[in-house]
Order: structure tokens, then C-alpha cells, then sequence
């Protein structure tokens, strides 16, 4: 899964880039000062426009709010809600096992 930060602006002089997760109350900061946080490091990859997602799951449905602090007081935000459906299995008649 991909998610966008469309917050970004190439035109801003390097601009400081923190990604946060919220869930319900909770809010979890999980890139920040250029690295990503526990449990999303070995999952997430980012890039100044997005974060891409190796593996998703349902725990991973929530909003996904982009900062973008530029020099002086520029400060852009995006939010993208990811919302993971579990794929749904075909059921098979249980069979009986033959005699």
C-alpha cells in the first residue's frame, strides 16, 4: 500500500518531513528526524512524497496524517485514511473422510 504526502512541496529548501498514525484517541508519531519507529522500520519505506507499505494489516486501518515544516513558517499537512479489508476465503463443504 502506498500513501501520499501531498503536503510536499519541491520547492520549498529542506523541508523537515514527520509521518503520524492515529487510531481512534491514540496518535503515534512513526517518521520523524529521518527515521522510522518501531514497528513500521521494517515494513515502511519513505520517500519525500509517500510511504509504501511492504505488508498490511488490519491493525494498519486508521489516518495517516503528513507534516511538512519548511524554512521560516511554512507548514503544510495531508491526511489519507487506509482502511485494510481481510480478504475473504471460499468456504468448502466439510466432506466426510472415506471409511
Amino acid at each position: 500500500a502506498e500513501i501520499p504526502c501531498s503536503a510536499f512541496q519541491s520547492s520549498w529548501s529542506s523541508p523537515r518531513i514527520e509521518w503520524k498514525f492515529q487510531k481512534g484517541s491514540s496518535l503515534v508519531l512513526f517518521y520523524y528526524g529521518g527515521e522510522l519507529t518501531e514497528p513500521y522500520r521494517n515494513r515502511v519505506r519513505f520517500y519525500p512524497t509517500s510511504i509504501r507499505f511492504s505488508t498490511v494489516t488490519r491493525e494498519d486501518t486508521g489516518k495517516y496524517i503528513c507534516e511538512v515544516v519548511g524554512a521560516g513558517s511554512q507548514i503544510a499537512k495531508s491526511e489519507v485514511t487506509l482502511i485494510v479489508q481481510g480478504a475473504t476465503m471460499p468456504r468448502h463443504p466439510l466432506l466426510p473422510a472415506p471409511g
